[in-house]
């Protein structure tokens, strides 16, 4: 009885054993298939460009890199030549950190056709957008979107000029009209009168001037003139009292 437990404890055992080397083997297989796969998508993008022309007929090419923990994307674009003139030439570097979104890594590839259609909006490639948020990782942080890092040739916008100050007007001065001789000048003599009204004169009265010259004291009556004023006329005062003077004397 005791070799009979043992043997089928033995078996037991041995089952689990296979089992659990069958699910390991499994799972490794498992692993070792999704590598490569996610391999293929990196390479699609890193090692097949992707290719597009912008609104003012560049170009374009979009290269994928990595550089530490950040994606690298490269654009490079090359406008068209006008007769023997060659087309300008310029190129602009992105940074992020994309895999650090979900679907990003689902279809990386995906991730940046997105960003290439809004590239094809612009005239200039390097002179869009500075932060590129796309709709499948529009929920992450800032660090997560491609970032505008440096370009060639360096694009400066122009600073907006001050206005300058409008110039002051010379005074002009005061213009004086010439009399017409043409014309005859009115005047007060030249209206005509009325008949029946006498024309007004205006007459002006010379104030009187105030002189401080001193009045002469009166003299005091004499005996004579008082005598001449009692008893005589007054067309006769002067000459009585003439006469009652000479009496006196």
């Amino acid at each position: 009885m005791r070799l009979t437990v043992r043997a089928s404890l033995l078996v037991m055992a041995a089952i689990l054993c296979m089992s659990k080397a069958q699910t390991n083997n499994g799972s490794s297989d498992n692993k070792q298939q999704q590598q490569p796969q996610q391999q293929q998508q990196q390479r699609g993008v890193w090692d097949e460009p992707i290719r597009f022309n912008t609104k003012s007929k560049d170009a374009c090419t979009m290269v994928v890199s990595g550089a530490a923990d950040y994606t690298r994307l490269r654009v490079s674009c090359k406008g068209p030549s006008q007769g023997q003139t060659p087309g300008r030439s310029y190129y602009c570097d992105f940074q992020g950190k994309p895999n650090l979104c979900r679907p990003y890594n689902n279809n990386p590839r995906h991730y940046f056709t997105q960003m290439m259609w809004e590239l094809r909006k612009v005239s200039h490639a390097c002179q869009g957008a500075k932060v590129y948020r796309q709709q499948m990782c529009k929920k992450y942080p800032d660090e997560v979107h491609m970032t505008f890092l440096s370009s060639w040739p360096k694009t400066t916008s122009p600073k907006p000029s001050k206005p300058l100050p409008e110039p002051r007007k010379p005074v002009q001065p005061a213009q004086v009209k010439p009399v017409d001789a043409s014309k005859p000048v009115k005047t007060e003599a030249s209206q005509p009168v009325k008949p029946g009204k006498a024309p007004r004169v205006k007459t002006t009265t010379p104030k009187p001037v105030k002189s401080n010259t001193t009045r002469p004291s009166e003299q005091p009556e004499s005996g004579s003139s008082r005598l001449a004023t009692e008893y005589c006329w007054k067309s006769f005062h002067g000459l009585c009292s003439y006469v009652i003077s000479w009496f006196q004397n």
